[in-house]
């Protein structure tokens, strides 16, 4: 999946956990850190595999749970310390639902889920090189799992607006040069 579909699964992941809990919507900062979670197993593994070559592919160490898990672990109790466990459990719900929808073409034989368990389970390691991004956009465009992440930004989209819009105060706070709260 591509980080717009990446970060529309996981805002509508975390604004029904927040809607279901607490009856609000979601706090701004919380979801900045969403969008942060929902790409970080890309931002960690991609330039790893793709341009220096370390991991055998753009889904193995970030991508693993058996990483995964206890980063997210951490990152809550990190931000639970600092009185804001949402944002831990925003970075968690971002992260987590990137990895498995990552693994979800493998109910119709799209992938192979071994990246969820890297390094204990081998992962195929590129056979010609890293794919370019080029490439793979162009590979994805007659993709019915590819179109559908237009759907779910569309949706996201309209929950995030029923929301209020969280989130645009924390980034225009911090590119007007002022405080975040």
């Amino acid at each position: 999946m591509w980080p717009l579909g990446h970060a529309a699964i996981g805002y509508l992941c975390y604004s029904t956990l927040v809607r279901t809990r607490e009856a609000s919507p979601p706090d701004g900062l919380a979801v900045v850190v969403l969008l942060f979670g929902s790409q970080f197993p890309d931002l960690v593994d991609k330039p790893l595999a793709w341009y220096l070559g370390v991991l055998p592919t753009g889904r193995t160490l970030a991508h693993s749970l058996l990483v995964l898990g206890p980063l997210v672990v951490a990152v809550y109790l990190f931000t639970a310390r600092r009185s804001r466990p949402e944002c831990g459990v925003a970075f968690g719900v971002g992260a987590l639902s990137h990895v498995f929808v990552d693994a979800l073409p493998v109910l119709w034989g799209g992938t192979d889920p071994s990246f969820l368990l890297w390094p204990l389970v081998a992962v195929e390691p590129y056979g010609n090189g890293a794919p370019t991004i080029t490439a793979l956009f162009l590979e994805s465009l007659g993709d019915p799992y590819f179109l559908s992440e237009f759907v779910f930004a569309g949706i996201a989209l309209v929950v995030w607006r029923q929301d209020g819009y969280p989130g645009i105060g924390v980034v225009s706070r911090l590119f007007a040069g002022r405080k975040v709260r």
